[in-house]
């Protein structure tokens, strides 16, 4: 079954290239991310184990590309999804390098993401974790349409979800 990981897409701005193709994903650099204080909810993992999470993940790769060309591609941010391509989606590891922050990058990172779920027609939810209330909550409540899901404001993980064009309209 094709999936859209076995298609890499790309979307363009300015200098700024960001792909789906995970064999563009500088490991290294992500792991030492994932050893910053930056990504919190994260640790850096063994380089199989991290190869093994972004190979069984749909990933966006954020890229600085000043000379357009692939071989210049510099790894600057990533978020990457859980799914199973058709009915859930799981956002995780939403990340731009801080030389590279301000710019609007980080949005654009999460508006492709939201293009592609968006084209999902089964999916029932998306959803991510949270404890930035400040920031994040309303970041994606703005870009991706997400909704604090049963927690108390201010206290804790945020619970947040997404009702795709397949969630019952039984429940809520």
């Amino acid at each position: 079954m094709a999936t859209p990981a076995s298609h890499p897409q790309t979307w363009t701005k300015g200098d700024y290239l960001i792909s789906t193709d995970i064999s563009l994903i500088s490991l290294p650099k992500l792991n030492a991310w994932f050893a910053s204080d930056d990504l919190y909810w994260a640790s850096p993992l063994p380089l199989e184990a991290l190869q093994q999470t972004i190979q069984s993940s749909f990933c966006f790769g954020l890229y600085h590309n000043p000379h357009q060309q692939d071989d210049s591609l510099d790894f600057i941010g990533i978020a990457r999804c859980v799914t199973d391509y058709t009915t859930f989606v799981y956002i995780t590891d939403v990340y731009v390098d801080a030389s590279h922050r301000g710019n609007g990058l980080g949005s654009w990172l999460v508006e492709c993401v939201g293009e592609v779920t968006d084209a999902m027609p089964h999916l029932r939810r998306s959803m991510l974790f949270t404890s930035d209330w400040m920031r994040s909550v309303p970041f994606y409540e703005k870009i991706l349409g997400m909704s604090v899901q049963e927690s108390k404001i201010g206290e804790g993980m945020a619970m947040m979800m997404r009702k795709g064009r397949g969630y019952p309209q039984s429940t809520n």
